[in-house]
């Protein structure tokens, strides 16, 4: 519903465009008026619900009315407000849009919640809030409104999970974590699954100072716990003892390492001048029809001249081996979504954009707190559906039968 023109109007008489913010613009008397209005309106109908349900009558005492006002100064998103709080007699109204102990608006919170998300630190937070709405917010307040959303990050890590993901990518970041007055670099492990329908989600956070194969059981004995009966393909970024848990955990699950990880992996040996050529002769291996052709290309890589100018590079390939040919018994529109961990490389990015402000974190709650929040406020870009899903999962319904019907 829009405002009519004539009542804009008649608000902005009188006033220039740069009244309208601050402390005593128009902004912040709209939402005093309005605030107070709704208030009243609360009352009328508390009042009228008393009265309906015959309160005062069964104790033999005169109807319940209104018994003036009380100041209360809350901060808005204009800045900080004083209302006009009706009363009532028996002291039974607690209105709704601004509870009795209550001295923020939500949206006051969210913001500061938003810029916590988005990896500002407090002291920056603090600047803001004072710069922009000329209020100060403590450092424990905003610890305080931030810290308010933990049972949200707890509810959200023991959910219930779906019993089948068709594809699950698994990677690690690592965080700074203070603990015994010393600092210790730890591993954030996320699981980002693609769903059925093709939408993407974040199943959980684990952290772990060492990324070993008791780790690895840890995580994949949660998913399980919660409900996780089957993995049809885990795209993983070479990471040690990995492969052996998830056997161990879903012993039908096609373990793909990723091919860009073992690529990237591969360079780093070359200088930049070979680095092209390079590419090109293990372009040959991953591109191939099918494992027989993929082993011959191997083997006419390692007989080359690159290969024994950069003797380490063939063999990272063949140790990999068995986690890279299951690649190459899918079809074009499968290989394309598990060629790679960039899917969930561009959600650790910006999960590191949010952590590399912080240095390091008091605890690990603390850098759970934030990664979740990144993940809500970037929800919209990672969670959207995969691109030529239903031809992927046509491919997947016939390469895996029943553990993935159609309908």
């Amino acid at each position: 519903m829009s405002i009519d023109k004539d009542i804009l109007d008649r608000l902005m008489e009188g006033r220039s465009p740069g009244d309208l913010f601050g402390k005593s613009g128009i902004l912040s008397e709209l939402t005093k008026a309005l605030a107070e209005r709704a208030l009243n309106t609360e009352m009328t109908l508390h009042l009228d619900e008393e009265r309906a349900n015959g309160a005062s009558a069964e104790d033999n005492q005169p109807p319940n009315r209104r018994n003036g006002n009380s100041q209360k100064t809350v901060t808005t998103e204009s800045g900080k407000v004083v209302l006009d709080i009706p009363r009532d007699r028996n002291g039974t109204f607690d209105p709704m849009l601004i509870a009795k102990y209550q001295r923020r608006f939500p949206e006051f919170d969210r913001k500061i919640i938003s810029m916590y998300a988005r990896g500002l630190t407090t002291r920056e937070i603090q600047g803001h809030i004072e710069e922009i709405y000329g209020v100060e917010a403590s450092p424990s307040l905003i610890s305080a409104i931030t810290d308010a959303v933990m049972e949200e990050v707890a509810a959200w890590q023991n959910r219930p999970l779906e019993p089948c993901y068709p594809i699950v990518f698994m990677d690690a970041i690592r965080v700074n974590i203070r603990s015994d007055g010393t600092v210790s670099n730890k591993a954030v492990f996320v699981a980002l699954a693609i769903l059925p329908d093709g939408t993407r989600d974040v199943l959980g956070l684990w952290f772990q100072a060492n990324e070993g194969a008791k780790f690895w059981a840890k995580v994949l004995s949660d998913l399980r716990n919660r409900g996780v009966q089957d993995i049809l393909i885990a795209v993983v970024d070479g990471l040690k003892g990995f492969p052996q848990a998830i056997e161990a955990a879903f012993p039908r699950t096609r373990i793909q390492t990723c091919i860009v990880h073992l690529l990237r992996h591969s360079m780093s040996f070359a200088s930049y001048k070979d680095r092209k050529a390079i590419a090109t002769a293990l372009k040959a291996i991953y591109t191939a029809v099918d494992a027989t052709e993929a082993e011959a290309a191997l083997g006419g890589f390692e007989e080359s001249d690159l290969a024994r100018q950069y003797p380490a590079i063939a063999p990272s390939w063949r140790r990999a081996w068995n986690e890279v040919i299951p690649f190459l018994d899918y079809p074009p529109e499968v290989r394309r979504l598990i060629y790679t961990t960039n899917a969930i490389e561009a959600l650790n990015s910006k999960i590191r954009r949010a952590v590399h402000t912080r240095g390091h974190f008091p605890s690990e709650e603390a850098a759970a707190k934030l990664i979740y929040l990144t993940l809500n406020a970037t929800s919209a870009e990672w969670k959207r559906s995969v691109r030529e899903w239903y031809a992927v999962r046509c491919q997947l319904a016939i390469m895996f039968d029943e553990r993935f019907p159609m309908a």
